[in-house]
């Protein structure tokens, strides 16, 4: 049996004003049954039925491009050299500090906040002086320690700061990116989880097939914040490191991909940043990575 509106509601209203809502309500549904009958909808059979057949195997899609340039930022690894040292010896980061951004006015380097910061300077490293290029920048955490921090004034009755309210986004480091180097070109902010690096690889690749000549691709990320430091499910480390990406070359970087159960879920201890540009630096052949219900096979042309 159906309700009136003002009954399920729990809405005290007058006698008049029940009466009125409810011959409202009356004349709609009549309407509305009025129309589906005069058109058909509700009654007309499908005319195909489709049945899926799930047990066979799945599609697997694939993007290849090739990296024209490509820059790294991390406490203590600042050279190409000590990257690919640590990359060998599959180590821990070891030490302190952030990156300089010379390259960015005072004003705005200084409301950068520190994974912003260090995805701008492998930004502005890799760019160089070109203009004009897509950009995507991507990050699993973005600025959740600036929210936390706003959050935890709002709980205390504090005032909350307005310039760290405006760069509590996740595109705040692609904003500054712009606004800095006056580039008026195309920048997408991006999160998918533990897949958040294949998500942007897959969307630059999209962009390059639409005509864009070349795409940025920056990867970025920090340890939680503290109230949230024990939902860690990885062994989280500050970096950031910045792809320019083009057509595929000789030297083709390859992305395939296919469905995959949440239970063979394989996310490995290091951020998924990492897992990739370790692959990356190392001149690995194959990474294969299970989360967030895909499969996801890096490769390289031999």
């Amino acid at each position: 049996m159906k309700l009136p509106l003002t009954q399920l509601l729990g809405l005290s209203l007058a006698p008049s004003v029940k009466l009125a809502i409810n011959k409202r309500i009356t004349a709609s549904q009549t309407y509305e049954n009025n129309a589906r009958t005069s058109s058909g909808i509700g009654h007309r059979k499908p005319d195909v039925t489709r049945t899926v057949d799930h047990s066979g195997p799945q599609r697997q899609t694939a993007i290849r491009f090739s990296v024209a340039a490509h820059a790294a930022w991390a406490p203590g690894l600042q050279t190409e050299a000590a990257w690919r040292a640590w990359a060998d010896a599959d180590a821990d980061f070891a030490g302190a500090g952030e990156p300089p951004l010379p390259a960015m006015p005072p004003m705005l380097r200084r409301r950068a906040s520190p994974a912003g910061k260090l995805a701008l300077q492998a930004a502005y490293d890799a760019l160089g002086e070109r203009s004009d290029i897509p950009a995507i920048f991507c990050s699993r955490h973005g600025e959740c320690g600036r929210a936390a921090d706003l959050l935890a004034d709002l709980a205390q009755g504090l005032p909350m700061s307005p310039a760290s309210f405006s760069l509590s986004v996740h595109n705040a480091a692609a904003g500054l990116f712009s606004i800095a180097r006056r580039d008026h070109a195309n920048s997408l902010a991006l999160a998918a989880g533990h897949s958040t690096v294949e998500h942007a690889a897959i969307e630059a690749c999209g962009l390059l097939a639409d005509g864009a000549p070349a795409v940025l691709l920056v990867a970025a990320d920090g340890p939680l914040p503290a109230m949230y430091r024990e939902m860690a499910d990885c062994k989280e480390q500050s970096f950031g490191w910045a792809w320019l990406l083009q057509a595929p070359a000789d030297d083709a970087i390859s992305l395939r991909w296919s469905r995959a159960d949440d239970t063979d879920a394989d996310i490995g201890a290091d951020p998924a940043g990492l897992q990739i540009l370790r692959f990356f630096l190392r001149g690995d052949t194959v990474l294969r990575r299970t989360a967030d219900r895909r499969q996801w096979t890096w490769g390289r042309d031999e």
